[in-house]
């Protein structure tokens, strides 16, 4: 299957193609971006592109000039094939004919639940319109609050947006069902069953993660904040680590447990 790429042009000129490799990219005018843009009018760190599964997620990080896609200005956008995205002279062509596209509509629209809700989803198996579930967040958001009440700023919920969109794949049936418990905390002995394809963890502006459900296992992996999360007392890095039965995570200041259940 081909990985979703970018197509870098300058004045109709193209300059180069980047395949979305890595499930977080950045782009930005400073070096370590993994799309750097040297011009002025690019921000040090000024957009991020997450991809999860066959779904890519735009978001701007605060950018001077901003971000556009397709001549409208974006502070979050979920990514369909052919979009443009506009950096000042530059342009960034999307290219991913292998994902299912859906009105960005159904991506703005995504609730964030709350860990006063967690107990309920985990029962239900989520709440309607609902594809994942935050664990270690203060409850701020009564369960009949409108779904834009939640906030959207960051690109972890951009990636958490990822299940609710039509087009994000099922999860596989074959493996056996993973839960997450809460070791510290307010939500301590808080369980949540993994049984959605991605399931967000954290506190956006803080530090976040997701897991993602996949044909060999469950995986982690860094969305957000300047600490990544740590798994039976090791720093992880940036690429997806594949969580082993009983592991403890620690993730915002949160100890949780990952166990397969019998």
């Amino acid at each position: 299957m081909d990985t979703a790429k970018l197509i870098l042009s300058m004045d109709g000129l193209v300059l180069k193609e980047i395949q979305l490799s890595k499930e977080r990219m950045t782009i930005g005018r400073k070096p370590h971006n993994d799309i750097q843009i040297d011009n002025l009018a690019i921000s040090g760190e000024h957009a991020v592109v997450v991809t999860i599964l066959n779904d890519s997620f735009l978001e701007d990080l605060g950018s001077t000039n901003g971000t556009f896609v397709n001549g409208q200005s974006v502070k979050k956008h979920f990514l369909q094939n052919g979009d443009t995205i506009e950096l000042g002279k530059y342009r960034l062509k999307y290219i991913n004919e292998t994902a299912q596209q859906t009105p960005a509509a159904d991506f703005e629209k995504t609730m964030i639940m709350r860990p006063g809700m967690m107990a309920k989803a985990a029962e239900h198996g989520g709440a309607k319109g609902a594809g994942d579930t935050q664990v270690g967040m203060k409850p701020a958001v009564q369960p009949n609050a409108h779904p834009q009440t939640a906030p959207m700023n960051t690109a972890a919920a951009a990636a958490a947006a990822a299940t609710v969109v039509p087009g994000a794949q099922p999860a596989p049936a074959a493996l056996p069902l993973g839960s997450i418990q809460v070791l510290t905390g307010a939500n301590t002995g808080k369980e949540l069953e993994l049984t959605k394809t991605l399931t967000t963890l954290g506190k956006p502006g803080v530090q976040v993660a997701v897991i993602a459900r996949r044909p060999q296992g469950y995986f982690i992996t860094h969305v957000e904040g300047a600490n990544f999360p740590i798994v039976d007392g090791k720093t992880l890095g940036a690429e997806a680590h594949k969580l082993a039965d009983n592991d403890v995570i620690e993730l915002a200041g949160v100890k949780m447990q990952f166990f397969i259940k019998s």
